[in-house]
């Protein structure tokens, strides 16, 4: 609401106030009289000494410089500014979505956001970890956050998967957020702790394999019969993710005999190949 504040005595007659939109030279209203087409604006007054434009579901061709106008001699005039402004938003065929990136490769991120005043994009990953932005020079910087609309992250490694943020904001609530998640494919890597374990008749032993790869592999064992190693009285084959590329292999074998003695091989394989690492146990 604009109020145009008239309080003189000296005058002896009503003044007839006008509004004017500056910018488009547009008249809004005249006295008690709605002239612009717009149905959203309406004028009101007190007492003929307090007058008020009013705009409803403002939008924002409403933005501008607003003058009101009393038709005494000279005229009078007073200038108001309406500011309107807009929430942020992406702009969805300019955002990325999730991406798949070869080891090494180079990846670019992008969020384009739109609203008044124009918002700031900020990047972070969701689970806090460091972002490493890599210069042409071959200089790396680790920041916990980074600020511009694209996001390119180079020679990218296995630790940088995972879901990254990128958040808009200008000062008008709410801010939004979209989560894209990097997935960084590489073929499968098997670490053994122990390839050597030995154990005495009759216990329970446990053999592990540690197993990077992406995507996600099919892991198994398999002893030096050949035969393939599941679940059973004899056997508790577990697997337990660490994160989102690695897991444990975890083999226990019930009551240790001596035909168990021998090799076992744990298995890891997906689409970008196959990787194997044997264990002794005597």
């Amino acid at each position: 609401i604009m109020e145009s504040r008239l309080r003189s005595a000296s005058y002896l007659y009503i003044a007839l106030v006008g509004w004017v939109k500056a910018d488009t030279k547009a008249i809004q209203a005249i006295h008690d009289h709605v002239i612009t087409h717009n149905p959203r604006v309406s004028v009101s007054h007190d007492d003929y000494s307090t007058w008020n434009l009013h705009v409803k579901n403002v939008q924002e061709e409403d933005r501008g410089m607003y003058m009101c106008q009393i038709n005494t001699d000279p005229m009078k005039s007073q200038m108001g500014y309406l500011d309107v402004v807009v929430p942020p938003d992406f702009v969805n065929e300019d955002t990325s979505g999730d991406v798949m990136v070869p080891e090494g490769g180079t990846v670019k991120l992008t969020c384009r956001a739109r609203g008044y005043p124009m918002p700031h994009v900020l990047w972070r990953r969701e689970d806090n970890a460091e972002l490493v932005i890599k210069e042409p020079t071959g200089i790396k910087t680790r920041v916990s956050s980074y600020q511009g609309e694209i996001l390119k992250l180079s020679k990218i490694t296995r630790s940088e998967m995972g879901a990254y943020l990128c958040i808009a904001s200008n000062g008008v609530p709410p801010s939004v957020s979209k989560r894209i998640m990097v997935n960084v494919h590489f073929h499968p890597v098997i670490q053994v702790p122990n390839q050597l374990v030995g154990a005495p008749l009759g216990t329970d032993v446990t053999l592990e394999c540690y197993v990077e790869a992406s995507p996600k592999s099919i892991n198994y064992w398999v002893r030096d019969t050949g035969e393939m190693v599941i679940s059973s009285d004899k056997y508790e084959v577990k697997l337990i993710s660490k994160s989102l590329f690695e897991v444990r292999m975890v083999l226990v074998i019930r009551n240790f005999q001596a035909r168990d003695v021998g090799s076992y091989r744990c298995i890891a394989k997906n689409s970008l190949g196959e990787v194997e690492s044997n264990i002794r146990l005597y």
